[in-house]
């Protein structure tokens, strides 16, 4: 069947989308044969015609007007979304929250025969459409890819590639978050607030979804990871800091397990920790979470909660989204701190025995660094088909690019993986 698009890009004028479709713009020279055919799709005509008006504008590329075609679809019409996946090789998805929006987009991209790459940060939706889609998605030859953003390439991708780069087997790694941001600060649109809110409410679902797996434990190898307490001063990043509250565990975790099953690698157990800085911002972030867990429990208060972000989260997360200015003073970077057995140790003898550091650095986490993730996945899955795996289904990024050339491409792209 002939798709007239390499990428559609689906919820272009939300916020993040706009980001999303500046990225294709910049990288469609990088398409299969040095070219790249891609359309924007969502509600309002209008509204995709500003998306694409403001992306020329940016980019200096008048061209555009005219060349990216505009499909209207809407994830309540479930026919409109068949029609706009029949075009698409590939649909970007960048409407959120997922758990409101998300499976619609899934059902019609595996019923339609198009590859699906979301930047969802959330685990009950990422585990949910793992759960339900990956048998019909596996017999249609699709792939159905989540968490292609910051949440959570740079740490899927991350543990992958400091376990490729250790001599020997690796055993387990911790990563260390830290976030700067220049004199203007920044913050997080208000998108993200709401997946959170969601997200902390439906909490005891997610614990019944994951037992419908019926996952065998993964086995432990090397000495077991000790789960570090709610605040601690790390040597390592010479800050507080806390256990990181977003996806990447949870995707990582998942990754192990495919690795373990279907190439019979040794899992790599993992934890995630997020620097915060000194004592003042511990003092905010105790005040924010304790109202915070007060009110994400009922109706009234997750009410008062996405009514106001800025207020609730100290500035953290706004309706409005940082502005360009903020975003190209920011930056991110992920220390990974691995142990395992060096060549020649046998694994399931004494304690590990050599230790590895490999750093994730790059740009703005939410707006530029996810766009760059997103694009390059997809550019991947284009360019790459033949290192994909090889049946259809719902994967990670770990598990979908394990044996791709996604980290050099990254690396190319201002998101930096290195060794120490």
């Amino acid at each position: 069947m002939f798709r007239p698009y390499h990428l559609v890009i689906f919820g272009a004028s939300g916020f993040t989308g706009q980001f999303v479709v500046e990225e294709v713009a910049r990288t469609a020279s990088e398409g299969p044969k040095g070219n790249l055919k891609w359309a924007v799709a969502g509600r309002s005509k209008q509204k995709l015609e500003k998306v694409v008006e403001q992306a020329a504008g940016v980019l200096g590329k008048p061209e555009l007007r005219t060349e990216v075609d505009i499909i209207v679809a809407d994830v309540g019409e479930p026919d409109s979304l068949a029609a706009m996946c029949k075009q698409a090789v590939i649909v970007l998805n960048c409407v959120g929250p997922y758990r409101f929006y998300g499976e619609p987009v899934v059902k019609a991209c595996v019923e339609n025969g198009a590859h699906h790459i979301d930047i969802c940060g959330e685990p009950q939706f990422l585990e949910g459409m793992q759960l339900n889609y990956s048998g019909e998605a596996a017999e249609n030859g699709v792939y159905i890819i989540g968490s292609c953003g910051f949440d959570s390439i740079p740490a899927d991708m991350g543990v992958l590639y400091t376990r490729d780069q250790f001599k020997g087997t690796l055993t387990a790694v911790e990563s260390f978050l830290t976030v700067s941001s220049g004199p203007d600060g920044g913050c997080i649109h208000d998108g993200t607030w709401q997946s959170a809110i969601y997200g902390f409410a439906d909490g005891h679902k997610l614990q019944s979804l994951r037992r419908k797996f019926n996952h065998k434990p993964l086995p432990t190898v090397g000495s077991k990871l000790k789960r570090r307490g709610a605040l601690f001063f790390s040597n390592e990043i010479q800050q507080y800091t806390v256990p990181f509250m977003g996806s990447d565990p949870s995707v990582v975790k998942r990754t192990q397990r495919f690795v373990a099953e279907e190439h019979q690698a040794t899992p790599v157990q993992y934890g995630a920790y997020a620097g915060i800085g000194g004592i003042g911002n511990i003092i905010k972030l105790m005040f924010a979470g304790m109202m915070f867990w007060f009110l994400v429990k009922f109706h009234f208060g997750r009410n008062l909660l996405i009514k106001h972000p800025e207020f609730f989260s100290f500035g953290m997360f706004s309706k409005a989204g940082p502005s360009r200015k903020q975003m190209e003073a920011s930056s991110f970077q992920f220390a990974f701190y691995g142990e395992g057995y060096s060549e020649g140790q046998d694994p399931t003898q004494g304690k590990p025995n050599a230790k590895i550091r490999a750093v994730v650095q790059g740009p703005e986490c939410g707006y530029v660094a996810t766009p760059i993730a997103m694009v390059q996945a997809a550019l991947t899955i284009l360019n790459e088909s033949s290192a994909m795996p090889k049946k259809g289904g719902v994967y990670t990024p770990g598990a979908a690019f394990a044996k791709t050339t996604l980290v050099d491409r990254l690396n190319k792209h201002g998101i930096q993986f290195s060794v120490i």
